[in-house]
């Protein structure tokens, strides 16, 4: 663990930080849409950039309100941690809606573990119960792509 993961920042910088890391989830699935030539592949990851886009949103309108708004999970969403079974890789013109999913599943929990770190950087301080809320709503996230994966992959037969 860095020096990093133990400081907690002001809301506004934390904001920033926290659309940053949207921003380059976004960036990621937007290089991949134009590589990967597979519709269902596309599909998955159009509709994962557009969460990510959804996410920067609502980021930046704090920034404008002071605070992030709406009602958000009290606790964190159960999920199957299929990122430590499916492989971590850059996706090439022929990759299928497997692999579309599992890349996003694996950016999915990048930024699980981001919110977690400002989570426990800020122990103690108002900001831990924000990143916790924005950890449990991304935790969500996680499990919707991980069921779709189930659903579509690890369907027994």
């Amino acid at each position: 663990m860095n020096n990093d993961d133990q400081v907690c920042y002001t809301f506004e910088a934390a904001i920033e930080m926290a659309v940053q890391m949207e921003e380059e989830g976004f960036r990621h699935y937007l290089k991949a849409l134009r590589i990967v030539k597979d519709k269902a592949a596309k599909e998955i990851l159009r509709d994962a950039a557009f969460d990510e886009l959804e996410h920067k949103h609502q980021l930046e309108k704090a920034l404008i309100e002071g605070e992030v708004a709406g009602e958000g999970m009290d606790r964190p969403v159960p999920t199957m941690n299929l990122d430590y079974v499916l492989g971590k890789k850059e996706l090439g013109p022929r990759a299928d809606a497997r692999e579309a999913l599992a890349f996003a599943i694996h950016l999915e929990k990048g930024s699980l573990d981001f919110y977690r770190r400002m989570s426990q950087g800020c122990a103690g301080a108002p900001m831990a119960k924000l990143f916790d809320r924005i950890y449990n709503d991304e935790s969500r996230h996680l499990q919707e792509l991980e069921d779709l994966y189930e659903e579509h992959f690890l369907t027994e037969n």
